[in-house]
């Protein structure tokens, strides 16, 4: 069974820097896009940034130029890096692999905890 391993989160300081970091434990046959969801006490989960298998990202109006995604599609692996980290990014940070072949299926990781904090 594929699981979604996410690691890289943590306690930063206002206008630190993180970089998170999922990998699938096993071979994804087709996978559409890759994205990273977080979600804050008491709020929806909600979308960061995405990238599509040809390497188009797309980003919250929120985190742009602050955020950048990227991803190795040969290790089924996918990055988010964080810059300019503010007190309201704080949330549990999720990852998503959508499979679209053999079927539709969406893969999501544990979450790890991001604190932004002084």
């Amino acid at each position: 069974q594929v699981r979604l391993v996410e690691s890289g989160g943590g306690l930063v300081q206002p206008g630190g820097s993180l970089r998170l970091s999922c990998a699938a434990s096993h071979s994804i046959s087709r996978i559409s896009s890759m994205g990273w969801y977080r979600q804050a006490p008491g709020k929806r989960r909600e979308l960061v940034a995405a990238i599509t298998s040809g390497g188009t990202a797309d980003y919250a109006d929120s985190v742009k130029g602050r955020f950048s995604i990227s991803r190795d599609n040969a290790r089924n692996t996918v990055y988010l890096q964080m810059n300019s980290l503010r007190p309201e990014d704080t949330a549990v940070y999720y990852c998503n692999f959508k499979q679209i072949l053999p079927y539709e299926y969406d893969y999501w990781g544990q979450g790890t905890q991001v604190t932004v904090s002084s």
